[in-house]
């Protein structure tokens, strides 16, 4: 029983660790990723533990998340009667089983970090954002490599998944390629947003360590370098989250968010970038120019897929053209084959409808009021004197700031419909659960 125990903790946080590795996928039968193939294996290791066990229990938590599964299916099939062409059969049914295999891993990971200790938890949250942290310094890898007229995928990845992959090239000034580091993901707009999370939920971690705390250099550390990755990618819509996300941490923190604590990660960011930018300043000048232009192609397209809403909405109100189909339907009316929607809200609206989008909006809602509890939950650890009362605050707010950076950067992306998304909500629903376990009968001792 233990030894299926400790493999099924092994499969999970390979699972979470892998959940951002984009690129490292196989085309057999469609596209198959390394997180899929570990997904479907901790769900078989997971099912054949609980069966062992003979253990049934299921969180009220699951339970809701199960209705909002069923729920999420019904609208979905009910969208699949939209489809009109063989091309758009084959992405309803890609799109639907890429997400029941994450969903289900939602469902999973919520009951089974219900069943483990808070240190298993910060374990789980240790390898999601180690993943994360491996993939940005694979991102510094590939841009040194690219810098030297090398490219690091050709060389490490293609050999292994037999794919194509590089590297991003912005374009070129005065002659010079301008790379962007998309590292593991598929686009450097993927990483940038994707830091977002590490950024935000260890920040008020940080701000809260004890003075002399073992880990306040690491973090430091960790948090300038994630910083200067995030610099690197160049993603607008990563800065928008990065933002909005630090709106969020300012409520509790705006004094911390302004200490010395706070400015020595960031001068140490800046006078790293400023010495970069310093040895080619003419270069970054143009670069700077080119990403913060709002009348650019680039800047266009991203505005544009939001002129595709009424026309759905007239055709095709409730339930959109069907999930995942929304390339097909850009290709139909713009002949382009490589454009996504560059939006997740647009993608929800055009291929699920007004319902779909309804549904998303009151999973968000049910995520955040996860949230909620597990700030109700922290301040009841604090009327006890329980010393993680110290660090659950802080985790729920970082969670709250990155789920809110999130949202506001899938405003021109949809990195909300990704594996990794999935994790993060599994991560965020499940804190109430693991902090507030016997916290009746601690409230009573006290």
């Amino acid at each position: 029983m233990r030894r299926r125990s400790g493999l099924t903790d092994v499969l999970f946080f390979a699972t979470l660790f892998c959940v951002t590795f984009e690129k490292i996928h196989w085309q057999v039968a469609g596209t198959v990723s390394l997180a899929d193939l570990l997904t479907i294996l901790f769900l078989v290791a997971f099912a054949a533990d609980r069966i062992a066990r003979a253990d049934g229990r299921i969180p009220r938590a699951d339970l809701a998340l199960l209705g909002f599964l069923a729920a999420f299916l019904l609208v979905y099939l009910m969208g699949f009667f939209n489809l009109e062409t063989h091309q758009a059969l084959d992405q309803f049914g890609k799109g639907m089983v890429k997400f029941v295999i994450h969903f289900l891993f939602l469902a999973a990971a919520v009951a089974y970090l219900a069943r483990r200790s808070r240190e298993f938890y910060w374990h789980a949250l240790g390898w999601f954002f180690a993943g994360v942290t491996a993939n940005a310094f694979y991102g510094v890898l590939q841009l040194g490599a690219a810098e030297t007229g090398r490219d690091l995928d050709t060389t490490v990845l293609s050999p292994l998944t037999g794919g194509a992959s590089s590297i991003n090239i912005f374009g070129a000034v005065q002659g010079t390629s301008v790379y962007r580091p998309n590292a593991l993901t598929g686009d450097p707009n993927h990483l940038g947003i994707m830091l977002v999370l590490p950024i935000l939920v260890l920040t008020p971690i940080y701000l809260r360590l004890e003075r002399g705390h073992r880990l306040r250099v690491p973090l430091a550390v960790l948090l300038a370098f994630l910083l200067i990755v995030e610099v690197a990618t160049l993603s607008r819509s990563g800065a928008l989250g990065l933002l909005a996300g630090v709106v969020v941490l300012a409520l509790p923190y705006r004094r911390r968010l302004i200490s010395r604590a706070t400015l020595i990660p960031l001068g140490a960011v800046a006078a790293v970038v400023a010495y970069v930018v310093s040895r080619r300043l003419g270069f970054f000048e143009q670069v700077l120019r080119a990403r913060t232009q709002t009348s650019g192609a680039s800047t266009s397209a991203h505005f544009d897929v939001y002129g595709f809403i009424p026309n759905i909405v007239h055709t095709h109100p409730l339930f959109g053209l069907g999930l995942n189909n929304f390339s097909v339907y850009y290709e139909f009316v713009t002949g382009k084959d490589n454009w996504g929607p560059h939006s997740f809200y647009v993608a929800l609206i055009v291929e699920t409808g007004l319902v779909g989008t309804m549904l998303f909006a009151v999973f968000l809602l049910f995520v955040f009021r996860r949230l909620r509890d597990g700030q109700v939950v922290g301040h009841a650890l604090t009327r006890m004197r329980d010393p993680d009362a110290r660090r659950v605050r802080p985790l729920v707010w970082g969670l709250t700031a990155a789920l809110v950076g999130t949202m506001a950067a899938n405003a021109f992306y949809l990195t909300m419909q990704f594996y990794y998304f999935y994790a993060f909500a599994a991560l965020a629903v499940a804190v109430p659960i693991v902090f507030g376990r016997g916290l009746a009968r601690g409230m009573a001792r006290a």
